[in-house]
């Protein structure tokens, strides 16, 4: 990995966060976020009947995919068959990647063997917080050698990377390393998706994308909950890299409880032109 690495531009980032719409979302880009999440369980409590009732809400509500544990993939792949909704895994020790590098792999061999259409793996931060970039670069790296075709997204876990310029190198190197997208958080701890951390991850995307032409996804993950967050999150997108970054094959929200409430926000905002007649 013979790369330099780019520092990050602090009020640059405050500058591009303060410039975002703070009006209310819209319904457009409520449903928009809609198709734009990744639907997902991951708890120990989970079981075939949850994972196919989660995958029926998938469908219904209109979302991009649904998230599970490796060991619950056939079953998500069977019950979106024909759907079109894609089946996502966490794979690789989540969410602390703390086993050997082989048996991580070993654990995306298998997801993907049951039906995987994607697979969210997580860097090593304790290697990372030591400065092992080569480390890092290596098992993202090994991970898409044994996914291939099928869409790697790299977990930074960025509340645990301590600093924005920590931020920018963990991105920069997933994305060297083959990375189709790079993703926030695991969803498991104390500080998850932040914009200021997106910020940084979108200004890397689009460096990418100008000095190569390649396109990396993004996906803000932990703590999106409602409607009006989720549009911060698409409007700073878009901001920075473009509107054609705004669809499931670059964007995507890790979510378990934002489908619910979006729901019934496009209600709120439908209900509310009935009664004043107008937009």
């Amino acid at each position: 990995m013979d790369k330099s690495f780019t520092k990050t531009d602090a009020v640059l980032v405050e500058k591009l966060i303060a410039q975002i719409d703070s009006r209310a979302a819209s319904q457009v880009e409520l449903n928009l976020a809609m198709s734009l999440i990744d639907l997902t369980t991951l708890e120990g409590k989970d079981t075939d009947v949850r994972v196919k009732d989660l995958c029926k809400k998938a469908i219904e509500a209109g979302t991009a995919a649904v998230c599970v544990y490796p060991s619950l993939v056939a079953v998500a792949k069977s019950a979106l068959k024909d759907s079109g909704k894609k089946v996502a895994s966490v794979a690789g020790g989540f969410p602390s990647g703390q086993l050997p590098l082989s048996l991580r792999l070993a654990e995306a061999q298998y997801a993907i063997e049951q039906g995987a259409d994607e697979i969210d793996m997580v860097i090593s931060r304790g290697k990372f917080l030591e400065g092992k970039f080569e480390f890092i670069y290596d098992e993202v790296a090994a991970f898409k050698e044994v996914c291939k075709s099928v869409t790697l997204k790299v977990i930074l876990e960025t509340g645990e990377l301590e600093t924005l310029d920590n931020i920018r190198i963990a991105s920069d190197i997933a994305i060297w390393a083959g990375a189709d997208f790079i993703k926030t958080s695991t969803g498991k701890m104390a500080v998850n998706a932040t914009l200021p951390a997106i910020c940084v991850m979108l200004q890397a995307i689009k460096d990418q994308y100008v000095a190569t032409g390649k396109k990396v996804g993004i996906k803000p993950s932990g703590g999106i909950s409602d409607g009006n967050t989720a549009a911060k999150y698409l409007r700073l997108t878009e901001t920075i890299v473009g509107k054609e970054w705004l669809h499931p094959s670059l964007f995507r929200f890790g979510a378990s409880r934002l489908v619910d409430n979006i729901v019934a926000e496009i209600s709120g905002v439908q209900n509310s032109k009935s009664t004043t007649g107008g937009y």
